[in-house]
């Protein structure tokens, strides 16, 4: 592996910053750090044709878009390293509209003095022979759509067939909230620099970056004394949480669980959570229902207890139970409601899913003993707000979503946000193979098991979403994305939540 660059397959840095001005960051670190941007461009130039020597070694002539901040400089040192080392370079310019940073004017000369050829300007055709874009226009400082012109050059590149390579950033991309500003570049690969940010990893980030790479150009040790990280969780991270059983255990140590919802016609979504809980893990399951269920769910899971949902059996279960889950299919009739306001009374730690939040929305209130499931509908709903609202920027509505609510939020998405207020994570697994009916209600289950085997609701709920998530990459890594049924995820959660364990021994 290159000097100071790391993959998502190999060791992806576990956190992300969330400062206020990311693009001041370079700059707070330097001068913590007595260095010099102007040094830290030559490094990010020289991590990038470490980068593109390993992995487009066959490219023989690489165009690469320079914008006229320093994120171009970075652009103009990689164009000077790859010349010298032989491969023919085209430089694409972004018109100057202001006074190029002093930094990034050095860069330029440097190029400059040896260039084969003048810089191509905006409206100038391309060569024919790209073998590989670097995408140097715009760094992690951009918060308004690009210009028209720049706007074409990501057209350009984004219809282009040669692979892109996103120096820092994707243009185009917010940088806090993974949110597109106008046109953004569509990157097979992005090297971002110190340290990831939030916007790789969620919202339509992972969309647009493609493979993350990470060079920390010598600085992550300083991140620390900054602000406080967000965490990027991924499957390296199952064992913290989820170690091998005692020899000693039984049944009674790994939680009794009740599941509450399956409206007249929704047994599937019930039927989906309760198994899920018992694949993760959980010791014991019950599930409270439509007495039309009944059969079916024990026909098709007969280790799963099932019982009509009743006043009288939602009492008992509540005594009994360790863990209340509450929503899957549950509907928002009088039954619903009426189970919903006997829940709220008890003070065990409780899930909260599907019209269980939509009822919430309803009449809301606000306690710490539960973990929200929301998907950005739901999610909008609580919050009063559109769905593109709460896709805007996913971190700020995870955060008032506890705010109001209480308790840990998980923002269920791509780059799932799970925070209980204080501490944030951001789940780097998990494809869009998921988008079908039923994941959330297995991950509800998830949830629900691992809360009854132990874990704090908000380390629940990172394990139970990274684990649902690698389950799924699983099942796209053996049959493809598309026509993945929320069964097949659950299958592969007996693997995930075994970390440790080698279960083809």
């Amino acid at each position: 592996m290159m000097r100071g660059i790391s993959t998502v397959n190999e060791q992806l840095p576990s956190h992300c910053w969330p400062v206020g001005d990311i693009a001041g960051l370079e700059q707070k670190l330097c001068h913590k750090h007595d260095g010099s941007p102007y040094t830290l461009m030559w490094q990010a130039g020289e991590a990038l044709a470490r980068l593109v020597s390993k992995h487009y070694a066959d490219a023989r002539h690489c165009l690469i878009l320079c914008g006229t901040g320093n994120n171009g400089g970075d652009g103009f040192v990689l164009a000077y390293l790859l010349h010298q080392a032989g491969i023919k370079v085209t430089v694409v310019e972004a018109r100057l509209h202001n006074e190029r940073p002093v930094e990034a004017a050095r860069a330029k000369a440097v190029w400059d003095n040896v260039a084969p050829q003048a810089p191509l300007s905006a409206g100038d055709p391309w060569p024919c022979d790209i073998d590989l874009i670097v995408d140097a226009l715009f760094g992690i400082g951009l918060h308004q759509a690009p210009r028209e012109e720049s706007q074409g050059l990501i057209d350009l590149a984004n219809h282009h067939a040669a692979p892109v390579l996103a120096v820092d950033i994707p243009s185009g991309l917010e940088a806090r909230t993974g949110q597109p500003l106008g046109s953004a570049l569509q990157a097979a690969v992005t090297l971002t620099f110190i340290t990831l940010k939030p916007g790789l990893l969620t919202g339509k980030g992972r969309a647009y970056s493609g493979k993350l790479w990470v060079a920390d150009l010598g600085l992550s040790r300083l991140l620390p004394q900054l602000s406080p990280p967000i965490e990027c969780l991924t499957a390296r991270h199952l064992p913290q949480w989820l170690p091998q059983r005692q020899a000693s255990a039984h049944k009674g140590d790994m939680g009794k669980v009740v599941i509450i919802g399956g409206a007249e016609g929704t047994a599937g979504a019930i039927r989906l959570s309760g198994e899920a809980a018992l694949r993760s893990g959980a010791g014991l399951a019950r599930v409270l229902t439509h007495p039309s269920n009944i059969v079916p769910l024990l026909a098709a899971r007969p280790e799963l207890m099932v019982a009509e949902l009743t006043p009288q059996s939602l009492k008992e279960a509540l005594d009994w139970a360790d863990i209340v889950a509450i929503g899957p299919g549950l509907g928002q009739s009088d039954w619903a409601k009426n189970a919903l306001e006997d829940v709220k009374l008890s003070k065990k730690t409780m899930v909260w899913d599907a019209d269980a939040l939509n009822l919430l929305a309803i009449e809301p209130d606000k306690r710490q003993n539960r973990v929200l499931t929301p998907h950005p509908g739901e999610a909008a709903r609580l919050l009063g707000i559109s769905v593109a609202e709460v896709e805007a920027d996913r971190l700020a509505a995870a955060h008032l979503l506890v705010q109001r609510f209480g308790g840990v939020a998980v923002l269920k998405g791509s780059g799932t946000i799970i925070t209980d207020g204080s501490a944030t994570s951001i789940a780097y697994v998990g494809n869009p193979g998921m988008a079908s009916g039923g994941m959330g209600d297995v991950l509800t289950g998830v949830v629900t098991a691992l809360l009854g085997q132990g874990l704090e609701p908000f380390e629940a709920a990172c394990a139970a979403v990274v684990a649902h998530g690698h389950a799924a990459d699983l099942v796209a890594n053996d049959h493809g994305m598309r026509g993945m049924l929320a069964l097949d995820v659950i299958e592969k959660l007996r693997i995930s939540v075994n970390p440790l364990q080698d279960l083809n021994e």
